[in-house]
């Protein structure tokens, strides 16, 4: 093992000058092992006591072999899975500095290992703390991901810095506060050679919206990263309105979102059970589009007219949680004697209520504006009828009893025979009118 390590800090591939080098294959196929061997803990240990971190140091400010740099942080990456060596690597500062250095480097795997092991790291409790002040101290961090996001087709890439970034929001609100406001940070970035170079004035939100592009045909799970970072965002106000008050308006993210619930989550020829899969994608989307219309009904793309098909998707998911919802009552009874197999709906419900009240809340804000001119444009492209009205109403009352008798008396102006039928399905409406 030392002869396999060693060799890699003075060899010629770490010489600082000259072009990018490429590892001998006999080489590449050894230290790939060790990388391999390293995911068990008495290995790890081993590298640990061998002192392969601090190789590691000399590997990265020396190297000209992208191969290497990459092998070696994914090698640090698996020994920083097991806690106490992740408490050690995460402890050096000079290590630490060294590592977030490495996401500016132009060479995606190992900008791809880096946020690996950057990830592993924030997901340790005890150590998590350590690499949010050292990220928040370093305005370079900001940029380098801001740049990745929005320039890098690499999918794998783009999922786990937005998991990083996920992350790192869930733990901090004032480094995400932080990344808000920032965009005027002028730092080392990427570059392919050894001069630095200025990167552009990035802002958060079009950047997330790049990286969400890029992943929505390739990685579901990617597009569920992505879209809870714009929720995290809305849990602020600074937030909020980063997104309303991009140069657009904030229609290009409306615009993207309004696309994956009309045209690609749960649609009409999906089974019910799909809103199960993606319940936490919708949340996350409807949360968003929530905010964004309560913060921006002046705004022309907030405008009804153009919002009747957004109005029909959530029925339809209300429609989908309703067979979920019976699914689930018919497996509790046949597991009832199975604690286990209890846990497991309780927490499918759990997250269906999160749905369906981000849901109902859109969809009682979205009735209240609709005017007698878009009620009959929406019953006459099919999204509204005497079918969705009913589930509609099922699921707002009694909590949104205001927004659903508002609804109701445009409803009367455009169609009084299905106004009438609605009254007769829920009597607490006619005692009101």
């Amino acid at each position: 093992l030392p002869q396999v390590i060693a060799p890699t800090e003075p060899g010629p591939a770490a010489s600082p000058q000259g072009p990018r080098t490429e590892l001998d294959e006999e080489m590449e196929n050894d230290i790939c092992k060790v990388w391999d061997m390293s995911m068990d803990e008495d290995v790890a240990l081993f590298l640990q006591e061998f002192n392969a971190p601090d190789i590691f140091m000399g590997v990265f400010a020396k190297s000209k072999c992208p191969r290497l740099t990459e092998i070696c942080v994914g090698i640090l990456g698996n020994m920083a899975c097991f806690q106490d060596i992740c408490m050690s690597i995460s402890k050096d500062e000079n290590l630490g500095q060294v590592l977030l250095q490495r996401l500016c480097d132009s060479d995606s795997p190992t900008l791809l290992e880096t946020s690996r092991l950057l990830l592993t790291c924030l997901s340790q409790p005890e150590v998590a703390n350590v690499w949010v002040e050292r990220i928040r101290e370093n305005p370079s961090v900001y940029d380098c991901v801001c740049f990745i996001m929005s320039s890098s087709t690499n999918v794998d890439l783009l999922v786990k810095v937005g998991e990083v970034v996920d992350k790192l929001f869930d733990l901090d609100e004032e480094l995400m506060l932080n990344w808000i406001k920032n965009g005027t940070c002028q730092s080392v970035g990427p570059s392919v050679d050894d001069s630095p170079e200025e990167l552009p004035d990035f802002k958060i939100v079009p950047c997330i919206l790049e990286a969400a592009k890029q992943v929505r045909s390739d990685n579901p799970e990617g597009l569920d990263v992505y879209m809870h970072i714009l929720q995290l965002l809305t849990t602020v106000d600074e937030g909020i309105q980063a997104i309303v008050q991009a140069p657009d308006g904030g229609k290009e993210t409306w615009s993207l979102l309004y696309d994956l619930v009309c045209q690609e989550l749960c649609q009409p020829d999906d089974p019910p059970i799909i809103v199960q899969e993606q319940k936490t994608v919708l949340a996350s989307i409807l949360s968003v589009l929530s905010a964004m219309f309560a913060s921006q009904t002046e705004q022309e793309y907030t405008r009804m007219r153009k919002n009747m098909p957004l109005i029909g998707s959530l029925i339809r998911i209300l429609q989908y949680m309703e067979g979920c919802g019976k699914r689930a009552v018919d497996n509790s009874k046949e597991s009832e004697q199975e604690e286990t197999g209890k846990t497991e709906i309780n927490e499918e419900d759990f997250h269906l209520k999160i749905l369906k009240d981000i849901c109902c809340e859109l969809l009682s804000n979205m009735l209240q504006e609709l005017t007698k001119e878009n009620t009959i444009e929406g019953l006459h492209q099919g999204h509204l009828n005497e079918q969705t009205c009913s589930c509609a109403f099922q699921n707002l009352l009694p909590l949104y009893f205001a927004s659903v008798e508002s609804f109701l008396e445009v409803l009367r102006e455009a169609d009084q025979a299905l106004a009438d039928n609605l009254e007769k399905r829920f009597p607490s409406l006619k005692v009101h009118t």
